[in-house]
């Protein structure tokens, strides 16, 4: 059995996480590029890259093993022939770069990088026109003409991944696998190249079940991914995730010991599936709008029994139930007339639950502290959570509820809108 993955809830105790440290990606946003590339300020680099190495030593003071997707992303590279050259394949074909001359100058670029780490870090950074030599004496089509200087509408020929270093949307652990993400904006479905060359290449995690792949036609993101408990997962239906993903990934994590047939799936490859153990997909239909972008910017599990949330989401949320149905392959759904603590209590097995309001019952601390990702939570094992130290609000309240918080520094990385839970991929969590 595969053993490189093992996450089977929320609060388990954390052994080994997954960050990416903030680098040159964001260098390249400017005021023109913030809404294509999904932020709405930029981050000072070299604060937020103390700010992300505190976050990374709170960490490791609890006992946890931080990896670094580039490393990852490197050794996997460098563990079987011709597996740099697909990467570098993949990647210029998800960057929107059409001209010939354009496209083999940037291979000739990546080429030239003898160091894997290095090749994975230049990617995430972008490519700038000026960094592509003489197109122009080369150029094989409009697309190329466009990139030199005199034409160039950006200075960018390739877009840098700012996003990248929110860990969790790209690909997540459910069991002893992964869903590999189809992410919802084009500026960010290169980031899901990364995960996805770990996940099938790295002499450690590499062979892992995939519950789900980027080349499946519906669009699903991390942040919308809890795994409740070991036969319980909870997917937010938002902004960044559609229902249509939601069908395929449980009927792959509820039915995948029999075989997924590849057609139904949407992708060829799939191939039979091993079971997962999840029984019960929880689908939570959350207001689509850029707040609460994610469902774990609006609740995240904090303890055996107890969920931070924004009060934003009480009393509008929509929850369904998707189950296993008699015959192979059939799942049924249904949707459930309970209030959220009800269904997460039933869900988890327990006699009921604890929602702590994220800004309590102040309206205003209530939405400033959510968008600064007050509710979006990391659990290092039940009742001891990281959390961004500028949501005083929140954090007085989890404290008093009897939660141990662990502060992160935060002006700088919250500038991307995600929290530490964002910022993170549990790859081995004990179980409980």
């Amino acid at each position: 059995m595969y053993e490189g993955l093992n996450v089977r809830s929320e609060i388990g105790r954390l052994r080994k996480v997954m960050l990416y440290r903030p680098g040159a990606e964001l260098l390249n946003l400017s005021p023109d590029t913030l809404g294509p590339l999904l932020f709405d300020d930029i981050p000072f680099l070299e604060e937020a890259q103390r700010e992300h190495d505190a976050f990374a030593r709170l960490l490791a003071e609890e006992g946890v093993e931080v990896l670094y997707l580039d490393e990852l992303v490197a050794e996997a590279l460098d563990a079987v022939p011709g597996v740099r050259e697909a990467f570098c394949e993949r990647w210029l074909d998800e960057s929107g770069l059409a001209g010939r001359a354009a496209r083999q100058a940037v291979r000739e670029l990546l080429g030239s990088i003898g160091d894997a780490r290095e090749l994975v870090r230049r990617c995430i950074a972008g490519v700038r026109a000026d960094e592509l030599g003489p197109v122009r004496d080369r150029a094989s089509s409009l697309a190329d003409l466009m990139l030199t200087d005199s034409n160039a509408s950006s200075p960018l020929a390739i877009d840098p991944i700012p996003n990248i270093y929110f860990t969790r949307d790209t690909f997540s652990v459910i069991g002893k696998g992964a869903s590999v993400n189809r992410m919802l904006t084009t500026t960010r479905r290169r980031e899901s190249v990364f995960g996805e060359f770990v996940l099938r290449y790295h002499p450690e995690y590499g062979g892992a079940p995939l519950w789900y792949t980027p080349g499946l036609p519906y669009h699903v993101e991390g942040g919308d991914i809890l795994v409740l408990g070991p036969d319980v997962v909870g997917v937010g239906i938002s902004e960044r995730t559609s229902a249509a993903a939601i069908d395929v990934l449980a009927h792959n994590l509820l039915w995948g010991g029999s075989g997924v047939d590849g057609a139904h799936a949407g992708e060829k490859d799939v191939g039979t599936l091993p079971d997962s153990g999840i029984r019960r997909v929880m689908a939570f239909s959350i207001p689509h709008k850029r707040s609460f972008m994610h469902l774990d910017t609006v609740f995240t599990q904090v303890d055996v029994d107890a969920f931070t949330v924004h009060p934003g989401i009480l009393g509008t949320l929509h929850v369904f139930e998707l189950t296993r149905g008699a015959h192979e392959g059939e799942v049924v759904i249904r949707e459930l007339d309970e209030s959220l603590d009800v269904a997460l209590a039933r869900a988890l097995g327990l006699d009921g639950v604890r929602l702590i309001k994220c800004g309590g019952d102040d309206a205003i601390a209530a939405a400033r502290e959510q968008w600064n990702d007050g509710s979006n939570t990391l659990a290092v094992r039940p009742g001891r959570v990281l959390v961004y130290q500028r949501n005083a609000v929140t954090n007085d309240i989890l404290a008093r509820a009897g939660i141990e918080l662990l502060e992160v520094p935060s002006a700088e990385l919250s500038r991307g809108r995600g929290g530490p839970h964002c910022m993170s991929m549990a790859l081995w969590r004990d179980a409980l």
